[in-house]
């Protein structure tokens, strides 16, 4: 198993070396909002939609005192907005009178706000904090088991244990990202691009699907 994760390592270490996250953010406040709003939503949308989220609401003070329509009326476009308009709505408030306006570091204490699971909290633990948090969305779990980085794992928090497990503290916010993008662009959920991937000669995927 950590003969995997250290071919992973390497293979990512050189092609990979500097990932970052796909969502534009300039603060803590403008992240944790992106993350809110890429629940089940793309990247691409959610950036299109910032800009002007965050030119009328720069700060959580400003969101916390907005009216749910009107927070609304600028995500509409996004995957689920009824239930996200309400959810940045309170997690502003919360953040402002629990948390001094201040994006907490802790994950325990992040999942306080409406709409942060432990998946965002990973996400902002880990991208903003540079915490050894492991954030697994659906394209970290499926490609840790196609290449076999997890198993047995039937839930998101068996899968971060192992993840977490395996990598080194270090490296944890580099290869969340890691495996995102490859599951974006490569390791695709219907077709994925095995000829395009480095990782074949160690993936279980390949070897359980095509003639080696």
């Amino acid at each position: 198993m950590q003969e995997r994760y250290d071919e992973v390592i390497r293979y990512f270490t050189a092609t990979m070396p500097s990932p970052e996250t796909e969502l534009h953010y300039k603060d803590p406040y403008q992240l944790l909002v992106a993350v809110i709003l890429s629940a089940q939503c793309t990247d691409k949308r959610v950036n299109q939609l910032t800009p002007v989220f965050f030119e009328r609401f720069p700060t959580a003070e400003m969101l916390a005192i907005a009216g749910v329509d009107e927070i609304y009326e600028l995500i509409k476009s996004c995957s689920y907005p009824n239930n996200k308009a309400k959810n940045l709505q309170g997690m502003a408030q919360v953040l402002i009178h629990k948390f001094n306006g201040l994006v907490p570091d802790d994950v325990e204490l992040m999942q306080e706000l409406p709409g942060v699971g432990r998946k965002t909290a990973n996400v902002i633990a880990s991208v903003v904090y540079n915490k050894p948090t492991f954030a697994v969305d659906t394209h970290v779990f499926r490609v840790s088991a196609r290449i076999g980085l997890t198993e047995g794992a039937k839930t998101p928090l068996e899968a971060e244990k192992q993840l977490t497990k395996h990598f080194p503290p270090e490296l944890i916010p580099d290869a969340h990202h890691w495996l995102i993008l490859h599951g974006r662009y490569t390791c695709l959920a219907r077709k994925p691009k095995c000829q395009d991937c480095g990782l074949t000669a160690i993936c279980k995927f390949f070897q359980l699907n095509n003639v080696v």
